[in-house]
């Protein structure tokens, strides 16, 4: 069989690429091992996707949003961070972010289902259901897909959305980076009795993270709890009223009475990012590409955006008369994709780390970071645009949880005499505390880059015999000697140092 475009995958990231190719005159093969009755009506899962303003608008350019049911979206107002025993939290409100939501929450289940819709009787779309892939080759010329009863498949591109643990990917000789957090999340839709208020909870406690994410009905509730697999087996094996008072307990009763209604679905964690994105003729989208962890909400989101930097690549790249499949076009979707995933990747990684660590080293590096993964926590607005005051909805592009947890992992030691910590380095270079920024919508502080505006004037040692090391830092430590021994090195910069101290 021959075509332009194969897929291997008929997953949510599949199908929309599938559907984003539509109309195009490109010749598309879709490969999923599951037969056409799963893909056509999904088994509800349990998961809960957060969806940003650009994935929404995404969704609707291709056809899946005006398939889903008013019942299945959920809208996200507000989102609130809690730490610890907090009873207040940090909120993060849609009124502040200048819009009316900061999101939306649909089943998996019904994504799925919603893509499938679209691409069914989509012209060049072929689709080989309930056969695996056998084998890939992949050269100069193109890819070829051996699959397992014995057909082949033949094409200019061939792309992987097969999950984060992609065969296809490991085919073609790509590593990825994977990291097991050593936690399960278990997902559970909840009615409680206290209304939801269409406001998301991330809790930060010991030993366990807890989410709520708020559905259609005001009253109902997806309830997220990341826990050891041992204590996630003994929660699977409590009867529905030892469930319903576990996850009340755990929620410290502010939703009232709490009652499930569904069975509990529990999921590993693993994180995993792909070295690469490209190989010749070869490209991974979707959670073969990049695999978060749920934490951030963005994982579909990051599917999505992988979806539209290589679908428009393809068809600009078709109308010019190009081939689509060039090298310079897949390096611009892996440049493109890795400075949207990177950065949030990275920092998720950390974070859930750290959250999930009941070292004693862990805990004081929590006490000392407070909420400061809100920031994470929040999904995007999506404008592409840096926050700049709390609340903002987009934070996906907001670096400060590095520095921040950076500064939390660093235990400073204390200066001689001191009941405070030294000050770090930075600080010790012109700038003061009190000229110490934070960025509003995360709480983490941030110390400016110096300028030579900042720095103090340069001083010379007084016949008095009080001298100064250096214009950056400040007194000098031996101001009688110094003068005495050699004025003009203590005039110098910092990095030769006092001349009586050596």
């Amino acid at each position: 069989m021959q075509c332009e475009i194969a897929i291997v995958g008929a997953g949510p990231a599949g199908l929309s690429f599938a559907r984003a190719l539509a109309g195009s005159g490109l010749r598309v093969v879709l490969v999923e091992q599951a037969p056409a009755a799963s893909l056509s009506s999904p088994a509800d899962d349990g998961r809960e996707i957060a969806l940003t303003h650009r994935s929404q608008q995404l969704m609707r350019q291709l056809g899946l949003w005006d398939r889903l049911r008013a019942s299945e979206i959920g809208l996200l107002r507000d989102a609130l961070v809690l730490d610890g025993d907090d009873r207040e939290g940090l909120l993060f409100s849609h009124r502040e972010a200048g819009r009316d939501n900061l999101g939306w929450l649909v089943p998996n289940h019904a994504i799925r289902r919603a893509a499938w819709e679209a691409v069914a009787g989509q012209a060049d779309l072929t689709l080989l259901d309930g056969v695996r892939v056998a084998g890939v080759s992949t050269d100069a010329a193109g890819a070829v897909l051996s699959l397992a009863d014995g057909r082949s498949v033949r094409a200019a591109l061939l792309v992987a959305a097969d999950s984060r643990f992609s065969e296809t990917r490991r085919a073609v000789g790509i590593r990825a980076r994977m990291h097991d957090f050593g936690r399960t999340m278990l997902v559970c839709r909840m009615r409680h009795d206290t209304p939801h208020r269409q406001t998301a909870w991330e809790w930060f406690r010991y030993g366990q993270t807890l989410a709520l994410l708020p559905l259609h009905d005001p009253h109902v509730s997806s309830a997220v709890l990341t826990l050891p697999q041992q204590e996630i087996q003994r929660l699977q094996a409590l009867d529905e009223a030892a469930f319903n008072a576990d996850m009340q307990a755990r929620f410290d009763g502010r939703l009232g009475t709490m009652a499930r209604l569904a069975p509990p679905v529990a999921y590993p964690l693993v994180g995993v990012y792909a070295e690469r994105f490209i190989a010749p003729r070869f490209a991974a989208i979707g959670d073969a590409a990049v695999g978060m962890h749920p934490v951030t909400a963005h994982g579909f989101n990051f599917g999505l955006h992988s979806v539209e930097a290589l679908s428009t690549r393809l068809l600009r790249a078709r109308r010019a008369g190009q081939d689509c499949a060039t090298g310079a076009v897949l390096r611009s979707y892996e440049r493109s994709h890795q400075r949207a995933t990177r950065p949030l990747y990275e920092a998720t990684r950390a974070i859930a780390g750290l959250y999930g660590d009941d070292r004693p080293p862990a805990r004081t590096a929590q006490v000392r970071a407070g909420p400061r993964p809100a920031c994470l926590a929040v999904p995007a607005a999506g404008d592409g645009r840096p926050h700049r005051r709390r609340g903002a909805g987009d934070t996906s592009r907001c670096r400060c949880a590095v520095r921040g947890l950076a500064r939390a992992l660093r235990l400073r030691p204390r200066a001689a005499g001191s009941s405070r910590p030294r000050p770090p380095r930075s600080s010790r270079r012109g700038s003061t505390p009190a000229s110490r920024a934070r960025c509003a919508p995360c709480r983490i502080a941030r110390w400016p880059r110096r300028t030579p505006s900042s720095r103090a004037p340069a001083r010379t040692p007084t016949a008095g015999g009080r001298g100064w090391c250096s214009a950056k830092t400040g007194r000098c430590r031996h101001p009688a000697r110094c003068s005495a021994v050699a004025p003009a090195r203590c005039r110098a910069s910092r990095s030769r140092g006092c001349a009586a101290a050596r």
